[in-house]
């Protein structure tokens, strides 16, 4: 693999666990429809929801269906409410498909789908509390996310 791209995805983990290192965040339930939210935002980067683009800034709700890009000066830090931690790195598409944390029903699910670019992904408590209900999609492979951290680079479309 190019060490250009190794470079990118370490100085992308660094980041990631830098931010997220210790947060200890955690949302209650949002009725407004909210999974999560930005955490960090720099360079180019937007949410598409329903067809319409929203510049990204800390603090932003995301909601399931949404849209995360970001171009190339661009990264996003994301945590969703059941404190798993997603940041996308420069040239990113990833959609949330499916996020349901629903602890008092006993209903859990997160599928996030990524088009293309480099993301670090840290599992919250869906994956631990319902392992067989997470997972994370590229073009060309499905991960079954089971208590764990990684890094992804999908090459362009």
């Amino acid at each position: 693999m190019n060490p250009e791209i190794w470079k990118r995805l370490f100085l992308l983990s660094l980041a990631f666990v830098l931010l997220f290192a210790g947060a200890g965040w955690a949302a209650p339930a949002d009725v407004s429809g909210a999974i999560g939210s930005i955490q960090k935002a720099n360079g180019t980067a937007a949410v598409v929801r329903q067809g319409q683009t929203i510049p990204v800034q800390p603090g932003l709700k995301i909601r399931m269906n949404d849209t995360l890009q970001t171009g190339a000066d661009g990264s996003i830090g994301v945590v969703f409410q059941d404190e798993t931690l997603l940041s996308l790195g420069p040239d990113s598409i990833l959609s949330i498909d499916e996020f349901v944390f629903a602890p008092k029903q006993g209903k859990f699910s997160i599928v996030l789908k990524m088009v293309k670019g480099t993301a670090v992904y840290l599992s919250g408590l869906i994956s631990k509390l319902a392992p067989d209900s997470a997972r994370f999609e590229t073009p060309s492979a499905s991960v079954g996310i089971r208590g764990t951290k990684f890094a992804v680079k999908v090459e362009g479309r």
